[in-house]
């Protein structure tokens, strides 16, 4: 007989958690929720200013990326070792880095290079020579 039956690729041992009915419907639920919440702040104006509704749509979606990865990618602790949640905090810590020095230099950019199109800076465009 082959050798190939008598090796163990490991595809069967793996007793992870593919989730039941009652966990997709509570992901799906979750995640129509935290996408309707946000829809009817930004149609029904809720909050006066902007700034803060992007904010709190911004936290809607961190939520809901958490949900998604709980109940439909189902990471865990305990999925695969643990490498998976370790994966997942790396990916994070790299995503914070690059977004917040991309505003950053952004920032520095926008602050440096267009002295003249910052608020209350109108008058310093007719003094300049």
């Amino acid at each position: 007989m082959s050798e190939h039956h008598t090796h163990d690729h490991g595809h069967h041992d793996d007793h992870a958690d593919h989730g039941s009915l009652k966990s997709y419907a509570i992901g799906f639920v979750l995640s129509v929720i935290l996408t309707a919440i946000p829809f009817w702040l930004v149609m029904g104006k809720v909050i006066d200013k902007s700034s803060t509704t992007a904010m709190v749509i911004l936290g809607f979606a961190a939520v809901q990326i958490v949900v998604h990865m709980i109940y439909f990618l189902h990471m865990n602790t305990k999925s695969e070792g643990g490498w998976n949640m370790l994966a997942l905090i790396f990916t994070v810590v790299l995503v914070v880095i690059v977004l917040s020095g991309s505003i950053w230099v952004m920032y520095h950019l926008n602050h440096n290079m267009m002295p003249g199109m910052a608020p209350g800076t109108t008058h310093q465009m007719h003094d300049m020579p």
